[in-house]
């Protein structure tokens, strides 16, 4: 024991660099007291201060010295406390065999001396490395042992360990209940101890099994709960992972907007912090947000991303929930060959994934002091009914061979008939399986040819309306153009006459020619075939190519034109501005009357481009507001019985969905009309 009393005064010289007081005053305490069960006692706290603080070397340098000791006075308690702390050493080294021979030797003192509370901190600690190594039956025993002795004596600390050791168990045996059970009562400690990291981790585990449950309501107030209790700075890798599971939670509820604000922050998050399998979990769950919303190019390029992401990350959960996404996209866009290959994909894993996720090994926690009962009953078995019972045995044994024997040919005819039954049963369950397969194909074809019919169905209802506008209006136009040159060439009017006509002839031109306009981009924008082209452009000099264009009829009506444009940069298609601009301009000036005024002007909003088209013209009822961007060729005629489609407004519209951009009007009858369209003024992070 000398050796111990110099290692501690060497500690008490050195108590400056010494990581705690208590292991300094302990070391002091140390060097001071006799060689008896006391000093051990006082080693043992030292020992223990120094396993907390990590420092391994000294704390095994004092378990040696200590257990030296302990032998030499026969103080078992102390053998059986250094081998504890000598077995927890082992552990965390992930030494395994050293670790269990040492809580053994622990146990087995602890036992002799009937200390259960000594029996119960050892059997915790083996419950915790067996759960580590997926010994989960071992474990499971070890720790549910040892909690009826920690709830007796309120040993928060251990019921903290011991809870959460359970609840890690029931978790990775799929068996959900127990562990959210286990869980709850690990918070309920943890809160009592104030242990934050414990709360924050314990409520994190809770909200996930809820979302397990499918009760999304419980796990997005307990994800929110650990979001408040979260430091900015130490817990960024928990904040990148919950960020994501909340906005899932929120899409379970078609919340697109909460769940947006989630996703949203949770990739821009993980992307910073290059957390690969946050920033899968985020992009399945934005491109799902998109494809509900029609959002599909946005949604497909999301998707993409997280299969390349779920592929290197080994994360089945995810790559499952992608492969049903990208069955989705692909029927959605009608590539219905591609959608059976993901659809056979994402059957192949999920039949994988539910085997794993069956529940297993089920611990009837109500009979482990039954289980305990009978070790201990075995262990007491007196020598006197040993003998006794091999007496019996040797006795028997000429009659157990002979029955042995006619078991044996028994079993053999069991196993022969079981064999049998289970492979006409492989065969029933096989054969049920591939009709449930074909059963599904045929769904999804059928699904597929629905959606192709409504799609072959709004083709033909374009192609309808297409034919009844060009017998309308254009007929209207083009006949009475063609009626004014037949009275012309058949000398039924005069030059003079002709000349006086010749207004009226270049405004039905006019209608026509917008006519035409019209129809071909709307008809083209219908069958999908537009694609915006977009560049950086003055949406100024746009305004003035289209006044020009317009100048002859705002004479004629006498209208005043206001030029409030100021050179400002737009980021879109600059041929769908044109259209656009050319499209307001025009129905400003058929709605104004003689005298009314046309104001246009640009400026920078909320770091976009907003463009107005304003008149003073005759407004547009409450009632007709609603109307004007919709499919169905509403239309009104002019202040001068101008003709329109209804198609202007339609065309605006679509035009400034596909740049990125929105278009709303406001109006008072008699008062006026303003048209607002808003654009990027630069290169947009999703057309990057």
């Amino acid at each position: 024991m000398k050796r111990l009393i110099a290692l501690a005064a060497f500690f008490a010289v050195l108590s400056g660099y010494s990581q705690t007081k208590e292991i300094d005053s302990l070391a002091i305490q140390l060097a001071f007291q006799k060689q008896d069960s006391s000093k051990v006692d006082t080693s043992i706290l030292l020992i223990k201060a120094l396993y907390k603080a990590q420092d391994y070397q000294k704390a095994l340098s004092y378990i040696s010295e200590t257990e030296q000791l302990s032998k030499s006075i026969n103080y078992a308690k102390g053998i059986a406390a250094v081998n504890y702390f000598q077995a927890l050493i082992y552990a965390d080294r992930n030494d395994y065999f050293n670790a269990i021979d040492h809580f053994n030797k622990s146990k087995k003192l602890y036992t002799e001396l009937n200390d259960a509370l000594g029996v119960a901190q050892v059997s915790n600690s083996i419950g915790l490395l067996e759960i580590k190594r997926g010994n989960y039956r071992n474990g499971l025993l070890n720790s549910l042992s040892a909690i009826r002795i920690f709830e007796e004596r309120n040993l928060y600390e251990d019921l903290s360990l011991a809870y959460n050791n359970l609840a890690k168990a029931y978790y990775n045996t799929n068996q959900i209940d127990k562990s959210l059970e286990f869980n709850l009562k690990a918070l309920n400690i943890r809160e009592r101890l104030n242990d934050s990291s414990g709360i924050k981790m314990s409520t994190k585990n809770i909200a996930q099994l809820y979302s397990r449950r499918k009760e999304h309501r419980k796990a997005i107030e307990y994800y929110e709960d650990v979001l408040s209790m979260l430091n900015p700075e130490a817990d960024q890798a928990l904040k990148g992972e919950i960020l994501p599971r909340i906005g899932e939670e929120y899409l379970k509820f078609k919340d697109y907007d909460k769940a947006a604000k989630y996703l949203v922050e949770g990739l821009k998050f993980n992307r910073r912090a290059n957390d690969k399998e946050s920033i899968l979990r985020a992009l399945n769950s934005i491109g799902q947000l998109n494809l509900e919303q029609k959002n599909t190019r946005l949604a497909e390029s999301q998707i993409y991303e997280a299969h390349d992401l779920a592929k290197g990350v080994g994360n089945n959960e995810e790559l499952l929930k992608n492969y049903k996404l990208l069955m989705a996209l692909d029927s959605t866009k009608g590539k219905f060959e591609n959608a059976y290959r993901w659809q056979r994909e994402y059957f192949s894993l999920k039949h994988i994934l539910d085997q794993e996720n069956q529940p297993y090994l089920p611990v009837n926690t109500d009979s482990i002091e039954d289980i305990l009962e009978n070790e201990a009953n075995l262990e007491t078995t007196t020598h006197d009914d040993t003998i006794k019972e091999t007496a019996n045995n040797t006795n028997q044994v000429k009659n157990l061979k002979l029955l042995s024997y006619g078991l044996i040919v028994a079993f053999l005819i069991v196993l022969t008939f079981l064999l049998l039954i289970y492979l006409k049963r492989k065969s029933s369950i096989k054969y049920t399986q591939e009709l449930e397969e074909k059963n599904k194909q045929i769904q999804l074809q059928n699904e597929a040819i629905m959606e192709q019919k409504l799609h072959l169905q709004e083709i033909n209802d374009v192609k309808d309306r297409l034919f009844s506008i060009v017998s309308h209006d254009l007929k209207d136009s083009i006949s009475s153009i063609k009626a004014f040159l037949d009275l012309l060439k058949e000398d039924s009017i005069s030059r003079e006459e002709f000349n006086e006509l010749i207004p009226e002839l270049s405004e039905n031109a006019d209608n026509a020619s917008l006519l035409l306009f019209n129809l071909l981009n709307w008809s083209k924008s219908q069958m999908q075939n537009l694609e915006p082209k977009p560049e950086l452009f003055d949406v100024q000099e746009v305004f003035h190519s289209k006044v020009r264009l317009i100048e002859q009829k705002i004479e004629q009506k006498r209208i005043v034109l206001i030029d409030e444009s100021q050179q400002g940069f737009i980021y879109a298609d600059k041929s769908m501005v044109e259209i656009i601009i050319q499209n307001l301009l025009t129905n400003a000036v058929k709605f104004s009357r003689v005298g009314d005024i046309i104001t246009i002007s640009n400026k920078e909003h909320n770091g976009k481009s907003l463009i107005c088209v304003e008149d003073t013209g005759v407004g547009i009822p409450k009632e007709n507001l609603k109307k004007l961007f919709q499919n169905n060729n509403f239309t009104t005629v002019g202040t001068k019985n101008e003709k329109g489609t209804g198609l202007g407004l339609t065309i605006c519209k679509e035009l400034v969905e596909l740049n990125q951009g929105r278009i709303w009007v406001e109006s008072t009858p008699n008062v006026g009309t303003k048209f607002y369209v808003e654009l990027p003024k630069m290169k947009t992070e999703e057309e990057s």
